[in-house]
């Protein structure tokens, strides 16, 4: 029988490496091992240095280790065909491009990604299946599929028959397959759960916070893995002492919070790719086998002297409300960053209103303050709001049904609330939200906070697959037309926001290392096919020069130094270097100090 276990954790924790280190350990000791991605972002390929997909594929030079990246698009074209292909052979063309219509809901994608996730949790073709998934507040949402769809699935078989992923007849193999892995799922003997964390205070924080949502679904924590700890022999100047003396106050921390065996991970010189790399980090997870950490200083290299870009002209307002959008792999300090931003628009006179998308989101924690569904006043001149996806869902429902009472039948109106129970219809909702804010008007400049890189292009991609929608719709009343002409007229008016560069600008924020650079080149391309112009690159959490006094740090320095001098050409924008500081950003006078190196 399959062994399966889980990697979650905040973006940027190094829980793909771990997840690659742990697939290749259980494989060098003779287990047929599969490691599958569910993260839309996936840098599995880069850790192994080599090509694997949408398909399981061979990891050159390991027998029994084979990996997947589940691609969404290619996952919607298979779902949506397994489902409508036993319908052709008796039902006449218009009714097929019926149900191939209802398919083209944008939540689709959602559900065909998880059910070939779920695929692999209904075979014994591995010996063992290691998940590495997305960052933890849609690993969460993930997680909880196999509950809410089942449910949904039950339900509408009892009243109208249909669900936005298809016929219920057509599903109903789904639900017992959910079911299957809503049990496995809380199997300890079978299933196994890793969090992966930083020795830092936000990542306490959120991997407290996944844990208890996960023990509600009767899911708990095997172990956790602290990585990124820096060894303790190089920390001999007052800059890393102080970092190394948060560190290991976190990691009490967490010893006394968290529930769950417990291993560390120390940082290392250099990036982890390549197969030898991979052993070296599963040599320390499994074996306690750890290379000891280089100290003798050989230089910082020549240092990089990139022009500084014109903040003002990209961020301030001059006719109208600016959007300012920064994305990119999670743990690159995105929050930090865009929180510092509105600071340094509200203290330019600027009426400014940060917004999260990210579920995982910790604006609040960074701010000192709690942050809800409703604009909530920070400081003069800036409020900040979470987007809550359950609150927005329950508002959207409500919302729908009230207008929707005394237009339609009772049945119509029950058809309706059945579909609208789908748990598709939160990522809608919270989609409805998000639009709100990019065309709102009452604040001069809207900074968003986005969930990592993946996920926000889904929802940036959102008001283009809702418009195509719209389009598709067939109108058969005055009402329908009128609903359709606003509808449209609504998402043209998004789309053309997140295109003009005047009224959007679009950030993406890295940290100088192959992996991050990847992820936000990818998507400057993903961007650049929704018409959408990224105009800078903020490379966060720079080595100062005068702080590398070991071969440890200047040897990472010097990797970064190299990145850096490739970036301009690469990403053709203007990039923007903020220094590694001394201490983690939190609270206001911290961000008013670091709203300084913004100008």
């Amino acid at each position: 029988m399959s062994q399966y276990i889980f990697f979650s954790g905040k973006g940027g924790v190094g829980k793909t490496t771990m997840a690659a280190a742990t697939a290749l350990h259980h494989a060098e000791h003779g287990s047929k091992t599969l490691i599958v991605t569910t993260d839309p972002a996936s840098n599995l390929a880069d850790v192994f240095e080599q090509e694997i997909g949408h398909q399981v594929t061979q990891i050159n030079g390991v027998e029994n280790l084979y990996g997947m990246e589940i691609e969404p698009d290619a996952a919607t074209r298979e779902y949506k065909e397994r489902i409508i292909a036993p319908f052709r052979a008796f039902m006449p063309k218009d009714v097929i491009a019926a149900l191939e219509e209802q398919f083209n809901s944008p939540c689709t994608t959602e559900i065909a990604s998880f059910d070939r996730f779920v695929d692999f949790m209904n075979t014994d073709e591995y010996d063992v299946v290691v998940f590495d998934t997305a960052p933890t507040g849609h690993t969460i949402r993930l997680l909880e599929l196999p509950v809410d769809w089942s449910r949904h699935i039950e339900e509408a078989a009892k009243g109208g028959g249909h669900t936005c992923i298809g016929p219920v007849q057509a599903i109903q193999e789904s639900k017992a397959k959910y079911d299957r892995a809503t049990a496995l799922l809380k199997n300890r003997d079978k299933t196994s759960f890793v969090f992966v964390m930083r020795p830092e205070e936000l990542s306490l924080y959120e991997t407290k916070r996944a844990v208890n949502e996960l023990a509600t679904i009767g899911v708990e924590p095997h172990e956790i893995i602290i990585n990124g700890i820096l060894p303790a022999e190089v920390c001999t100047i007052g800059f890393f002492e102080a970092k190394y003396a948060a560190q290991q106050k976190i990691i009490e921390a967490a010893k006394e919070s968290l529930f769950g065996h417990k291993r560390y991970m120390l940082l290392r010189a250099a990036e982890v790719k390549g197969l030898p790399s991979l052993r070296s980090v599963a040599g320390e997870l499994f074996g306690g086998v750890t290379d000891k950490a280089d100290a003798t200083f050989v230089g910082t290299g020549q240092s990089i002297d990139l022009p500084r870009p014109d903040l003002s002209a990209l961020f301030l307002p001059v006719n109208g409300t600016k959007r300012i959008f920064f994305t990119g792999k999670g743990g690159v300090g995105k929050t930090t960053i865009s929180c510092t931003t509105a600071l340094y628009l509200a203290r330019h006179s600027y009426r400014t209103l940060l917004v999260t998308t990210d579920p995982a989101g910790h604006i609040g924690e960074i701010l000192e303050r709690p942050i809800g569904p409703e604009p909530t006043y920070v400081v003069d001149g800036l409020d900040a709001v979470m987007i809550d996806q359950h609150q927005a869902f329950i508002e959207y429902r409500e919302r729908v049904l009230r207008e929707a009472r005394g237009r339609y039948s009772a049945d119509m109106l029950a058809a309706m609330e059945e579909e609208l129970n789908s748990p598709c219809t939160q990522e809608m909702a919270a989609f409805e939200q998000f639009t709100k804010y990019i065309g709102a008007t009452e604040y001069q400049a809207v900074v968003f906070d986005t969930a990592p890189t993946g996920h926000t292009l889904r929802l940036l991609n959102l008001p283009f697959d809702y418009a195509k929608q719209v389009e598709m719709m067939v109108s058969v009343s005055p009402e329908s037309l009128k609903a359709k002409t606003e509808s449209t007229e609504r998402y043209d008016k998004i789309i053309s926001i997140l295109r003009d560069p005047d009224q959007s600008v679009f950030c993406l924020v890295l940290y100088p290392e192959a992996t991050p650079i990847v992820e936000s080149y990818r998507a400057k391309q993903d961007l650049e096919s929704a018409g959408i112009t990224t105009q800078l690159v903020v490379a966060n959490m720079i080595l100062p020069a005068e702080v590398c006094t070991n071969g440890f740090f200047s040897n990472r320095r010097r990797m970064q130094q190299k990145y850096l001098r490739e970036l301009p050409a690469k990403f053709g924008t203007p990039v923007l270097t903020y220094p590694l500081l001394a201490k983690d950003i939190k609270g206001l006078d911290a961000l008013e100090k670091a709203a300084k190196y913004l100008g």
